[in-house]
């Protein structure tokens, strides 16, 4: 049995407060806000006192408090501890506070998927010193941990550059299905988002690589009439479609002033 201590039992710190407990480590909670506390969970008045004693610290605030979290529970910590920082602090705040650590072990970990559909078999990646503390509490809850080579802050990276791609997909789903609602194509537009989504990934990848840099003037130019059809005619807010433009008005600017070298 491990003593386990999570600091913010919001959604994400509730789940794997309630997964610890059900394997039967002992849990103590600390949240200033959250107004219910799992069962099995012993919930302290500070976060430094939730602390006390512990094995393994995790860490599911909001990025903001990070620092102020670090600095309140790393002094009361035993040496040889695990001080798990979960929040989606950048690569230098996770370095930062890995310095901070002092004799407890720091470990960088990065969610890399919905805790609120995957709970605690979410999968993770964890980097620093204290990852395989993490790899071996975890993994047992049916989580995938994926230990990053390098120090705290590798795995934030990791995740950082993975939100470019999620976050950013799922913002032009959106916008594309409510445009397509608005036009009284919902389910045409779905479909055609499911059959870009399928079929083999790298060669997609490959063909936006090559193609955008190859189309970015012509693209750009009907990208500009695609937000002004959004928002003049749907009244569907375009702030990617419009990103976009501006993005692929770049790379054709970047792209004409490379072609001479090439000639």
């Amino acid at each position: 049995m491990t003593a386990c201590t999570v600091i913010g039992l919001g959604e994400a710190g509730a789940t794997y407060a309630a997964a610890l407990v059900a394997a039967g480590h002992s849990v103590t909670g600390f949240d200033p806000v959250a107004p219910s506390t799992p069962a099995g969970v012993n919930r302290a008045a500070t976060a430094a006192e939730a602390c006390l004693g512990a094995d393994v610290v995790l860490v599911l605030t909001g990025a903001a408090a990070a620092r102020g979290v670090a600095r309140e529970c790393l002094p009361v910590l035993p040496p040889g501890s695990c001080y798990a920082d979960f929040t989606s602090s950048s690569p230098h705040v996770m370095q930062e506070l890995g310095r901070l650590s002092g004799s407890a072990l720091f470990a960088d970990v990065a969610i890399l998927g919905p805790v609120p559909t995957q709970g605690a078999k979410t999968p993770l990646m964890v980097s620093g010193p204290g990852a395989q503390a993490i790899a071996c509490l975890l993994s047992p809850l049916g989580a995938e941990v994926e230990i990053a080579d390098g120090e705290p802050g590798a795995a934030m990276a990791h995740k950082l550059l993975r939100s470019v791609l999620m976050k950013g997909m799922a913002s032009v789903v959106v916008e594309a299905v409510t445009a397509g609602r608005a036009a009284g194509l919902e389910d045409w537009i779905r479909a055609q988002i499911a059959r870009q989504l399928a079929g083999d990934g790298q060669a997609v990848i490959d063909r936006f690589l090559t193609g955008t840099a190859k189309h970015a003037l012509r693209r750009s130019k009907e990208m500009q009439d695609t937000a002004s059809y959004l928002s003049a005619d749907l009244g569907v807010p375009a702030e990617m479609t419009t990103a976009s433009a501006a993005a692929l008005t770049r790379i054709a600017a970047e792209a004409d002033q490379t072609a001479p070298a090439l000639r």
